[in-house]
């Protein structure tokens, strides 16, 4: 038997809405810049990637602001918090869940309940992105819109030559993190329940 929880608050589902198309934006744009040639665009002309690119990562920067603002004044941010003194062992125990168990119809070990909306391998790699690669990605490309400010030169390397490359790595991150989000959300109770939830807010749970 089934029931559903309310997890996903307007806020939440407009936020995810507006990030998923602007990095979509950005990924696109990103690919067109990275292997376009002077004469021979990969997906667009130079010119209109670059303009896209910037305007998709001013607006992306005010997103994530709202986000952490939001997240922090609201009670979405207690998903976020490691409190589990055994939480290597969680993590472990979902990897292998995810590896194997999935694949003989085991029991998911945590599964998403009214006070849990994360298993511990999500909440950990979204603590990654959000608070990890997400403020990297958005520091070297502010750095990248205004050149000036990046030191000329570290340990005889190009200053501009380091940030453009961990720009270019985060973004694969962030990248191939999408990917398997989208593959994981297919994982609900139905293929397309945590995709419903994101629309209406309601995740069906055990």
């Amino acid at each position: 038997m089934t029931e559903k929880v309310y997890h996903y608050p307007f806020w939440i589902r407009l936020w995810h809405v507006i990030n998923a198309l602007l990095c979509l934006a950005l990924i696109f744009s990103g690919l067109s810049m990275q292997f376009s040639e002077p004469d021979r665009p990969l997906l667009i002309r130079f010119d209109m990637a670059v303009t896209m690119h910037n305007i998709a990562a001013i607006l992306l920067s005010i997103n994530y602001l709202f986000f952490l603002i939001a997240n922090r004044f609201s009670g979405n941010r207690q998903h976020y918090r490691i409190s589990d003194n055994n939480y290597i062992g969680m993590l472990l125990t979902q990897f292998r869940y995810y590896t194997s168990g999935i694949f003989k119809e085991a029991k998911a070990p945590f599964p998403i309940s009214a006070g849990r909306k994360f298993n511990p391998l999500q909440q950990f790699s979204y603590i990654i992105i959000m608070y990890g690669c997400l403020p990297l990605i958005f520091i070297t490309g502010w750095a990248l819109l205004f050149p000036e400010i990046i030191i000329q030169n570290v340990f005889g390397i190009s200053g501009l030559f380091l940030t453009d490359l961990l720009h270019i790595i985060t973004g694969f991150t962030v990248s191939l993190f999408l990917v398997v989000h989208i593959y994981f959300c297919t994982m609900g109770i139905k293929m397309a329940s945590l995709f419903k939830g994101m629309i209406n807010g309601w995740v069906e749970v055990h």
